[in-house]
């Protein structure tokens, strides 16, 4: 079990490079989705990455022997966990069959809140002062600029998607807190994982055919290559990256991070689609720079 004196109170070069590749990862992997998912229905498609990450993560444990059914007090916690787990991209895959992903994203992003305003209560050592909470809302800001240019006009449908985001966002909150606040903290990163993936592995399908999602196996070369890489990359090896860093560092300071996931989506689209850069994106990418700054400031 890890100590609390093996938490480190601040980001190190070590914890910066592994979330910048988290999230220009997930930044990429929303293009991915976004591009496979007119062949692949959403539910089906998170149905397929979750079962096949939970069989990864199910060898990787065999091979490192990582013991994930031994009791240790982490049962009604990881649960807990993985139930948030699922309800958050249910709530993510359904919020975009009713609004722009644009929008969708800007309400997703409210998680770090969630985390910066839940868990000091807890947690006293992770309570962030003025400076931070200004960084926070600067990147925020940030995200808001980025994305304003596509939100487009609001309907009744917009709206339902936009309560399904914003549910989204305090689920992916949520399920930060518990696996800091809990005895998921000084468990294992690969079992931590294991309850979310598992969970979800089982609910997505049901969610699907609840529904009336079409189930298939025959699809494109690229489709599969895409969902290989959510698969592989994304679903085991970017959450079980995520999981350990939650484990070892402030979890409000990773989750400001996660700014940089939409930012950079943008700048894969501008890159991959040959698009140019607007004067917008430029600022909110400074905007979202100086934030995480601001918020992971080593203060005496």
């Amino acid at each position: 079990m890890t100590q609390a004196a093996d938490r480190k109170s601040f980001l190190d070069p070590l914890a910066v490079s592994l979330l910048v590749g988290c999230c220009a990862f997930w930044g990429l992997q929303q293009i991915l989705i976004k591009t496979t998912v007119t062949e692949v229905p959403p539910l089906w498609q998170a149905s397929i990455r979750m079962i096949g990450a939970t069989a990864l993560l199910w060898s990787w444990c065999r091979l490192r022997g990582v013991k994930l059914f031994e009791r240790d007090g982490t049962l009604a916690a990881g649960l807990a966990a993985g139930l948030l787990f699922a309800g958050e991209f249910a709530c993510i895959y359904l919020g975009l069959q009713y609004t722009a992903a644009s929008r969708l994203t800007v309400f997703l992003y409210c998680a770090p809140f969630v985390v910066a305003l839940l868990l000091p209560r807890i947690v006293p050592t992770e309570r962030l002062l003025a400076i931070q909470w200004a960084g926070l809302l600067l990147a925020f800001a940030g995200v808001v600029l980025a994305l304003s240019e596509s939100f487009g006009q609001v309907t009744g449908q917009h709206l339902r998607g936009d309560a399904l985001a914003l549910a989204a966002g305090v689920l992916w909150g949520l399920t930060t807190l518990t696996i800091r606040a809990t005895r998921l903290a000084v468990a294992r990163a690969e079992k931590t994982l294991f309850y979310q993936l598992a969970v979800t592995a089982v609910a997505a399908p049901l969610l699907s055919l609840l529904w009336g999602e079409r189930w298939s196996f025959s699809y494109s070369a690229y489709a599969w290559t895409s969902i290989t890489l959510q698969t592989v990359v994304g679903a085991f090896a970017s959450y079980l990256v995520w999981v350990w860093l939650l484990r070892h560092y402030p979890a409000t300071r990773v989750s400001s991070f996660t700014f940089l996931t939409p930012l950079l989506a943008l700048v894969f689209s501008t890159v991959l689609l040959h698009e140019t850069p607007t004067p917008q994106l430029l600022i909110a990418l400074a905007g979202v720079g100086a934030g995480i700054v601001l918020v992971n400031r080593r203060v005496a």
